[in-house]
């Protein structure tokens, strides 16, 4: 079975692919775990923490205060 010997390796190799993947994935998300936690830890005014932008608060507030463009109704 002359066949039998290259299938086996290119699945090992593929197999070997997709575990430095993981690898690399596991890599990146833990580097981004840290990031955040020093992100957390540095104070406000540091400018070394690159931070992105929070959520936009001004819009939560509709949730406690009527909305302006929908009219009150009595009943």
């Amino acid at each position: 079975m002359p066949g039998r010997g290259r299938s086996t390796f290119n699945k090992r190799q593929k197999e070997m692919s997709r575990q430095e993947k993981r690898r690399e994935k596991a890599a990146r998300k833990q580097q981004r775990k840290l990031e955040k936690q020093a992100g957390f830890l540095g104070s406000p005014g540091d400018s070394t923490t690159a931070e992105s932008p929070g959520p936009d608060l001004s819009r939560s507030q509709g949730a406690f205060a009527p909305d302006p463009d929908v009219s009150q109704e009595n009943d």
